[in-house]
Formats: C-alpha cells, sequence, structure tokens
C-alpha cells in the first residue's frame, strides 16, 4: 500500500496485522517432530442433510491454530437425502457425501474407507444432521440405530488405541452407539423449546445404562 496520508497509514497497518494474525494459524506450537495429525470426518455439507458448516470450520480453524496437521474424510456413498436450506423441503436429488464434503475441505478430502487409527493421533467429528443421517441411521431409528461401517470401525479403532476421539452436537450419540458404557456430553433429558431432541439424550441414557427406569 503506497502513500503517506492517514488512511493510508491505517490500512498499511490493518493489513499488516491480519498478515500476522494470519500467518499464526499455521504456525506449529511445537517441534516438527511433535505436530499432531488429526483426522476430521465429514458427512456432506450443511446442517440439515450434511455436517454443520460453522461447527467444521470452527473445527479446521482451531485444529490448524494448533498446528496439528488435519486430513479431512468422508463416506464416499450417496447421502439419506437432499435437504433446500432455505425451506427445509426435501429435493428430488442424489447427491455424493464426500462430493459434497469437499465444499467445506476446499477439495481435499479422502474416502473414510481409508482412514486407519495407525496413520493418525486423533479423530474429530462435527456434527450437523449428517451425523445421524448418513454417518448412521440416528435421526430414523434411535435407540436402534446403527453406524455407517467404517464410522464404526473407525471410532473402535482410536478407542482401542486410547486416542482422542472429539464430538460435536449430536455426534457423541454415534460414539455412544459404536463404544457402549462410554460417557458422553449430548444436552438434557427434559424436552423444552429451547431443546427439543431430548428424546436423543434419553435414548442414549437408556442404552449405556439400561438399569435406569
Amino acid at each position: 500500500v503506497r502513500g503517506s496520508s492517514p488512511q493510508t497509514h491505517m490500512l498499511r497497518r490493518v493489513l499488516l496485522s491480519k498478515a500476522a494474525r494470519s500467518s499464526s494459524w499455521t504456525r506449529p506450537f511445537a517441534s516438527a517432530s511433535t505436530t499432531k495429525n488429526v483426522a476430521v470426518v465429514l458427512a456432506g455439507s450443511g446442517v440439515y442433510d450434511g455436517s454443520e458448516i460453522t461447527e467444521a470450520v470452527a473445527a479446521l480453524v482451531t485444529l490448524a491454530r494448533r498446528g496439528a496437521a488435519v486430513t479431512c474424510f468422508a463416506p464416499d456413498k450417496d447421502q439419506f437425502h437432499v435437504v433446500n436450506h432455505t425451506s427445509g423441503e426435501e429435493q428430488s436429488e442424489a447427491r455424493n457425501v464426500l462430493v459434497e464434503s469437499a465444499r467445506i475441505a476446499r477439495g481435499a478430502v479422502t474416502p473414510l474407507s481409508n482412514l486407519r487409527a495407525d496413520d493418525f493421533d486423533a479423530v474429530v467429528i462435527p456434527g450437523g444432521f449428517g451425523a445421524a443421517k448418513n454417518l448412521s441411521n440416528l435421526a430414523f431409528k434411535g435407540g436402534e440405530a446403527t453406524l455407517d461401517v467404517d464410522v464404526d470401525r473407525v471410532l473402535k479403532e482410536f478407542h482401542s488405541q486410547q486416542k482422542p476421539v472429539g464430538v460435536c452436537c449430536i455426534a457423541p450419540a454415534i460414539v455412544a452407539k459404536a463404544i457402549p458404557g462410554c460417557s458422553v456430553t449430548l444436552g438434557g433429558e427434559e424436552e423444552s423449546a429451547d431443546w427439543p431432541y431430548a428424546g436423543t439424550c434419553g435414548a442414549i441414557a437408556q442404552r449405556q445404562n439400561p438399569s435406569n427406569p
């Protein structure tokens, strides 16, 4: 930025400040030898039929700022359905979970079938209804839900190797299904206008501790 006016000096300071902050996002917080490799599992693009974009991006930015080496994964299969996010109505078209997830990952996404816990230090799964529709059928089966075969395998692998599993929003519910008896944080078990998903919490609590009435 050239010029000597007060406005030019102000713009120069703003740009330099932004550049400094931007470079710090990807600066490792430790030496290269201790950089952590983190897998992020996506379920499409959009809160109603895929990954919740705000949660997914927040997770990716936070991991980058902490110096982690991140690889995105997603199932290579059709979404359960496609939802118009302006109206909430189901659309008569098919979309692929991997292809849609590439929108969030800037194209750099790998089929979930290739993910192995041996290659990573942790796994993170953002929320969004895709976790309950594409990574599992929790949205339709509740307590009787089943998981995508690779989702189930990946969660069990990381758990058996005692590696961190980070999950957001509704995603703890699929961890509870893959790892019976584990503790998850999800929300309240009492229905209200502010919390309309109490049924999910109750189903998980009952499955994790069948002795509860």
